[in-house]
């Protein structure tokens, strides 16, 4: 299922169920943003010569991983602190990797792994907004906390703004591979007051499944490019004569996003490329093997694919809030990490890293991977590992991000960042910064509100600056 479907449905509907649904379509996607200012870009001087990024994968382990049974083990701690994993040594000397990731030790001088993420917030919800969003929720840390279109956009909904897709019909902005729900939609999904232009090209499915497929980006039997270039047509030409005035200020108030959604459904429909990119079948057996046969793993070939495309911003979800293999594991913690969680999260950004290296995309292709949270120090007696916002990690790589580098230190507990504590804002204004657009931007939402694009600051010193 994607963001597109009402315009697919109706533009493939005989014209006479079409018809009956126009005042349907007119309805989509009505919410416009007022007054929004452009986004200034930064030039390479302001970098030092880094050139900006062309996009961004950005993988949301939601629940929370433990930071300390991955990248910031203490194996001196207490017993009750520790726990059971060992620590191995990676390919770079002095950093070391919990025994489960053997895949991302191998290539530890491509990643760039902070160990001093911190914020304040202890529920689900809200540290999803912060994490997916940049910034804090105005409802402060309340056990449910939504996003309406009053609320500033995800991360990659101000990407899609600021950098259209390089290519006709490719989507700038895709979320797979599927949408997060945790009692209710869980925030930073959405474009916010950006408005419905800007909302993600949302896949429903397992791209690990013999027959994932998007029936959206097919042709029905009956229908060729050619008939459906003439039902547009059509389409257009009965809008026109239909705006007479007493049906004006409907038409007025609508026509923007109408079309607009229009336009897309007919640029995808017409796309060869965008069409190839979602074919996973076309890929190398031995390449989708090393990414491993699961959801996830998949989902990130499919991720790298979409980036070649030309997709700026591709946002891959891991794992499901109160699943039976869970992120959020307030018990059972390491068998969980060690038989579900780990191996295809440990495979699959391995061999990502990897394949953008190997097609020489990794320079121009930020990957961040991150959950909301961490864990906390001390196992409780579920033998699990409760929320804990004060300290955890997240691991970066390409994008000119510098490889082998560890950002930040926690203390002897991994309770709270020792030094260089960074919040999600930063980490938010690090890819804007990266994508060459000046943080300090200002967008503005439906009531001319103004908004900076980001609150936080660039890291610079992960790229060497």
């Amino acid at each position: 299922m994607n963001t597109l479907g009402p315009w697919f449905g109706n533009l493939m509907r005989p014209m006479s169920a079409a018809l009956t649904s126009r005042r349907q379509w007119l309805q989509v996607g009505t919410v416009a943003l007022a007054g929004m200012n452009p986004f200034r870009a930064i030039r390479a001087r302001a970098a030092q010569g880094l050139a900006p990024v062309r996009s961004c994968i950005f993988i949301f382990y939601q629940g929370g991983p433990s930071h300390l049974d991955t990248w910031d083990m203490k194996p001196r701690a207490p017993a009750e602190v520790r726990g059971p994993f060992q620590p191995i040594a990676t390919a770079v000397p002095g950093l070391w990797a919990c025994e489960h990731l053997p895949h991302l030790a191998r290539v530890a001088e491509r990643l760039t792994i902070i160990r001093s993420l911190r914020h304040g917030l202890t529920n689900h919800l809200p540290a999803a907004f912060t994490t997916l969003i940049g910034r804090d929720p105005l409802r402060g840390d309340q056990l449910i906390v939504g996003q309406d279109g009053n609320d500033p956009p995800s991360l990659g909904s101000s990407v899609s703004r600021a950098r259209p897709a390089e290519r006709l019909g490719v989507p700038p902005f895709v979320a797979l591979p599927y949408r997060m729900w945790n009692e209710i939609d869980v925030p930073g999904q959405s474009a916010g007051f950006l408005g419905s232009a800007h909302e993600p090209f949302q896949i429903e499915g397992d791209p690990s499944h013999p027959e994932f497929r998007l029936p959206e980006l097919e042709f029905p039997a009956d229908v060729t490019s050619e008939r459906l270039g003439h039902r547009a047509n059509l389409l257009d030409n009965l809008e026109r004569q239909s705006r007479h005035p007493l049906r004006r200020v409907e038409a007025l108030d609508a026509a923007g996003p109408h079309d607009g959604y229009r336009r897309k459904a007919m640029e995808l429909l017409g796309s060869e490329t965008v069409r190839r990119a979602f074919d996973l079948r076309s890929e190398a057996q031995p390449l989708r093997d090393r990414y491993g046969r699961t959801r996830h793993g998949q989902s990130l070939l499919l991720a790298r694919r979409l980036v070649e495309a030309g997709s700026r911003f591709v946002a891959v979800y891991d794992r499901k809030i109160n699943g039976a293999e869970s992120w959020d594991t307030h018990g059972n913690n390491f068998a969980l990490l060690k038989d579900s969680l780990l191996p295809p999260a440990d495979q699959g950004l391995a061999a990502l890293v990897e394949d953008l290296a190997d097609r020489g995309m990794l320079d121009s292709t930020l990957v961040i991977a991150l959950g909301e949270f961490g864990r906390s120090p001390r196992v409780n007696g579920a033998a699990g590992r409760d929320h804990w916002p004060f300290c955890y990690d997240a691991v970066l790589a390409g994008g000119g991000a510098r490889g082998g580098l560890i950002y930040g230190s926690s203390d002897t507990l991994g309770a709270y960042p020792d030094t260089n504590p960074v919040t999600p804002a930063d980490v938010a204004a690090t890819l804007f910064w990266r994508f060459g657009l000046d943080p300090a931007s200002e967008i503005r939402d439906r009531t001319d509100r103004p908004y900076r694009l980001a609150d936080g600051q660039p890291i610079r010193p992960l790229f060497g600056i």
